[in-house]
């Protein structure tokens, strides 16, 4: 069942609930190629017939490939950071159990809004706001793109929501949103520039994004973890823009903007002399290439839905309002 946005209540709730949700998120857990083929008009991205459409597909497709724990099942309905993150978790689960997922409990989807940009040029998409039967109370959302009319539309992005933080996002008398362009100077930073001050952020703090879970609470786990004796750890944030990792973003009615973006991070546990890295769960072990003898280097791939204020609105700071994260790749050494 579909509709469309109403009022929504105001923001600000715990999101203790949120950040176990998250990690819900991280088992089904930007656009795709930027392809310009000179169009002027200002289409709407689809309709809202055929992306209920696209949602149906995917689902399907996700859960035949999470049933099976084979990827090629559902390759051609992700992209970017989603199959980045999705991929390595069904190849760790066929490494682990060749026969299928025996823990399979199929994904629903209920309750859906679609948004839809109406914006000239590649590539087309649009946002997906779900329930689902997974991650409690949390809303699912979906960003769905396509380079060309010839490509299906594929899920990039996928983050989960505290209910009140999806933002109201400006619609026209049609019922269209409104996409924000990448290099926008009316945002109090860019969109092509948030992977890079996220991940400057991760490592040396300072302003420009709100506290909360996923920015200062992030830095204090990780020193946290840093410090503990016997095995040090080391952190590396990359931001990631460019093709199918690119952000997009839907112009809010205070002016501001709904942004999702991509970034990669790499966690490296070095065991002091004497003593050993922790032991690894299977699915890391699967995702692992060579011997762990000394040090473990991680790899993580992580898509980020962040609150981006109007500048000059008074709000200076970005708030990051879901953020799901997966293991893509580990070395031994």
């Amino acid at each position: 069942m579909t509709r469309e946005r109403g009022p929504r209540g105001l923001r600000r709730r715990d999101r203790n609930a949120l950040i176990a949700a998250s990690l819900t998120a991280l088992s089904l857990a930007a656009s795709g190629c930027v392809v310009v083929h000179g169009e002027r008009e200002v289409l709407p991205a689809t309709t809202k017939a055929e992306a209920a459409k696209a949602l149906k597909e995917f689902t399907a497709a996700y859960n035949a490939a999470d049933k099976a724990f084979d990827r090629s099942l559902d390759a051609g309905h992700v992209t970017g950071a989603l199959a980045d993150i999705d991929g390595a978790r069904l190849k760790a689960g066929h490494t682990n159990s060749p026969a299928g997922n025996p823990g399979h409990a199929p994904l629903k989807l209920s309750d859906t809004r679609f948004t839809i940009p109406k914006k000239a040029g590649w590539p087309r998409w649009f946002v997906a706001d779900t329930a689902a039967n997974k991650g409690g109370s949390s809303r699912w959302l979906f960003v769905f793109t396509r380079g060309d009319l010839g490509e299906p539309f594929k899920v990039a992005y996928l983050t989960l929501v505290a209910p009140d933080d999806v933002p109201e996002f400006k619609l026209d008398a049609d019922g269209w949103a409104e996409a924000v362009p990448a290099g926008s100077a009316g945002l109090t930073v860019p969109p092509a520039e948030l992977s890079e001050k996220y991940t400057t952020y991760l490592k040396g703090g300072g302003s420009g994004f709100a506290d909360g879970a996923y920015t200062s609470g992030w830095r204090a786990a990780r020193a946290k973890e840093a410090s503990r004796p016997g095995l040090v750890r080391q952190y590396i944030d990359k931001p990631m823009t460019g093709g199918e990792y690119a952000p997009l973003a839907l112009r809010t009615t205070d002016g501001g903007a709904l942004v999702f973006f991509t970034t990669r991070h790499y966690e490296k546990q070095t065991a002091a002399t004497g003593t050993a890295v922790p032991p690894q769960n299977a699915d890391v072990q699967a995702l692992t290439k060579g011997e762990v003898k000394q040090s473990l280097t991680l790899e993580f791939v992580s898509n980020e839905a962040v609150l981006d204020p109007k500048r000059g609105s008074g709000s200076a700071d970005v708030e990051v309002l879901g953020r799901v994260q997966g293991l893509t790749s580990a070395q031994g050494e």
